[in-house]
């Protein structure tokens, strides 16, 4: 909106140059989330306590101390996240990109379907929210839509590069997908939600491991989309993809401030409301600039999570046995008997790791 707005004045006053600047709009639309998200978050965790009661139900076969330490603790603080990361990409973003809409279109209609789920169990009291089937139904038709955006919207397609998927430390090379390339892109928008969705269990164990993939994305988007920077690395160049880094930002800053009232004891979750739009996005950011095999290295701590509720389940069916004491993963080292602050920064510490490899890929071809 100020892009719209400003930018074409700048012969006027010069300091409003700085809003063709993608860097200053990045950092304008983190402040002003972060902002939002600090001045909203006790008003409407009050809200939520209020509107809820008893707050998220607490698995009854969960970690021992669950129960006691978290039972009243209100859910939907997603909601806080959608807010302040909406209202600061209207204002910063050029709202005459694609890539920006169509990053909004997941992040909100995953975050509506994360809603539904949420106010099911709240009013249930049940760790049941509405039909799984239909759920993940949504969520395929959200993706397939924005897929679909994503592989129409490029001026150029060199060689199959709208359906062409990248190959992580091979230089200037695309495997055509062809076809294929939506049902391919759905794995991975649909995959990451999940996979963030299934991370959500203890006090900021998933808002910090999606800020970080949120500024490794950001700083790839940034790259491909700038035609020197991809052409030196030998990275797609994707014309116009530099957009998304205002939404990225704009991610970052409301996530921090939501983790000022998620960090251990959590005041609010952000329940499937906040973790299924997040997850999300960061699928949709890596389609869009051509990442998504370096999203599963970035978000490998995600990938991890969902693999151990994969096994878990596969080897109950199969075998009657369990791999690991409580899936996912973080509640097998709960039950190990490690404390909840230990195994979030840990998890935090793996997170900072793999998304150094994944920024890695960029100079390694």
């Amino acid at each position: 909106m100020l892009y719209e707005w400003l930018a074409g004045y700048a012969d006027q006053f010069q300091p409003f140059n700085l809003l063709n600047y993608i860097t200053f709009r990045t950092g304008g639309a983190l402040m002003t989330s972060m902002i939002i998200a600090f001045i909203l978050g006790p008003r409407m965790i009050n809200m939520l306590r209020a509107k809820q009661g008893k707050g998220q139900p607490i698995r009854e076969d969960g970690p021992e101390g669950h129960i006691i330490a978290k039972a009243g603790t209100p859910t939907m603080g997603g909601l806080l996240i959608l807010l302040s990361v909406l209202l600061s990409t209207l204002l910063w973003g050029d709202l005459r990109s694609p890539f920006l809409w169509t990053i909004v279109m997941v992040t909100a209609g995953y975050g509506a379907i994360g809603f539904y789920d949420d106010y099911l169990k709240v009013s249930r009291q049940s760790h049941k929210g509405f039909s799984g089937k239909i759920r993940l139904l949504l969520e395929v038709i959200i993706a397939a839509v924005a897929v679909y955006l994503l592989t129409t919207v490029f001026p150029q397609d060199p060689a199959g590069f709208k359906t062409g998927l990248a190959i992580p430390f091979l230089k200037d090379f695309t495997l055509n997908l062809g076809i294929f390339f939506i049902p391919f892109g759905c794995f991975v928008i649909v995959g990451a939600s999940n996979a963030v969705n299934l991370t959500d269990g203890l006090d900021g164990l998933a808002i910090v491991p999606v800020m970080i993939a949120c500024m490794s994305l950001a700083f790839i988007a940034y790259l491909v989309g700038n035609s020197v920077f991809s052409e030196y690395l030998g990275v797609p160049y994707v014309p116009g993809s530099a957009e998304i880094c205002i939404f990225l930002g704009a991610i970052i800053g409301a996530s921090l401030g939501f983790l000022w009232y998620n960090a251990p004891p959590a005041m609010v979750f952000m329940g499937d409301t906040g973790s299924l739009a997040l997850g999300g996005a960061l699928g949709t950011a890596a389609v869009a600039i051509k990442h998504e095999i370096v999203l599963a290295v970035i978000g490998g701590l995600f990938v991890l999570e969902a693999v151990s509720v994969i096994v878990q389940v596969a080897s109950f069916k199969l075998t009657g046995k369990r791999v690991f004491r409580m899936a996912p993963i973080h509640h097998h080292y709960e039950k190990k008997g490690w404390a909840e602050p230990t195994i979030v920064i840990r998890f935090w510490i793996i997170a900072i790791i793999l998304a150094l490899i994944g920024l890695s890929t960029l100079k390694l071809r």
